[in-house]
């Protein structure tokens, strides 16, 4: 079983899921959202990251490339992509972290030792480990394998997912996850493929597959102005949400943040986010509104 790439691990989380948590982030995602705030989760594979002004030019990783793909210019150090094999001697030898690697391959028992350091933090606070990326849908031999290993230790489980995977993966995996973090983008499929790069037919099933064998569920929604925090969109949404099977399923809103800016310049890419931008507080009470209409409760954050 090849083990999937992991991209961070974040401690003492709070906001994937109840209580104090460790996230674990897996590299590959389906989806290209325009507004991507980890764009280094959507590649599987391994990826260099360059900060530019971490580097003080020491040339050590010119030194130690075995390709010859790290040069000493006058604009700074580049990498010839072309030479590249990201075998990641450069970062290992990077004084001040200019150069990292992002994506690590960890077996099942790898993650394990590290969740198990975190129970302390479970047992206080209710918490657990959370699967976010990325996609974790992605890797089903994979996570069903830690899945159960968590739960033979009594550790909550919760799946952070876009829900685009055969209905069978999901259903296979929900025998074994205590909370999905189900994130909608757009409740219009045309829309949610001009903004995402796939259609949402698949997901919206998934979901209502999902919430009928009474899985516990959270809906996440990115709420972007420009994209999806529009009257039409919400209210068909909160509709949607409000017909699935079972209890009324809580409702996170998460207002977009730039932060990928950066992010794109350490993988040297560029994307224009003109136009998108975070919902007000009076926007954001009206939609808690919208969706109390449809007698659920929607919260910011979660």
């Amino acid at each position: 079983m090849q083990s999937p790439l992991t991209f961070d691990i974040k401690r003492y989380a709070i906001n994937d899921g109840p209580g104090i948590r460790v996230c674990i982030f897996l590299k590959g995602c389906p989806l290209n959202c325009h507004w991507c705030h980890n764009p280094e989760s959507i590649s599987a594979q391994v990826q260099k990251l360059f900060s530019a002004s971490k580097c003080i030019g020491c040339g050590e990783c010119v030194k130690v490339c075995p390709g010859e793909a790290c040069k000493l210019t006058r604009e700074g150090i580049i990498t010839v992509s072309e030479l590249c094999n990201l075998c990641g001697k450069c970062a290992e030898v990077c004084p001040t972290l200019a150069t990292e690697m992002s994506g690590q391959e960890q077996s099942v028992a790898e993650l394990l030792e590290v969740i198990e350091k975190e129970r302390p933090f479970f047992d206080q606070s209710g918490g657990g480990v959370t699967f976010s990326g990325g996609e974790p849908l992605l890797y089903p031999e994979f996570l069903c394998a830690i899945l159960d290993a968590c739960g033979n230790r009594g550790i909550h489980r919760c799946i952070d997912t876009a829900g685009l995977a055969k209905t069978e993966t999901l259903l296979k995996v929900a025998q074994r996850t205590d909370l999905f973090l189900y994130d909608l983008k757009l409740i219009d499929s045309a829309r949610h493929k001009a903004w995402t790069g796939v259609d949402n037919q698949l997901i919206l099933k998934n979901l209502q597959a999902l919430a009928a064998t009474d899985a516990k569920i959270q809906v996440r929604i990115p709420l972007i102005i420009g994209v999806n925090a529009d009257l039409e969109n919400i209210t068909r949404t909160a509709a949607f949400i409000a017909a699935l099977p079972g209890e009324k399923k809580p409702v996170n809103l998460l207002p977009y943040h730039d932060v990928a800016a950066g992010k794109d310049q350490k993988l040297g890419q560029s994307r224009s986010l003109e136009g998108l931008s975070e919902p007000g507080s009076t926007k954001i009470a009206e939609i808690v509104a919208l969706f109390a209409e449809h007698d659920l409760l929607a919260s910011v954050g979660g």
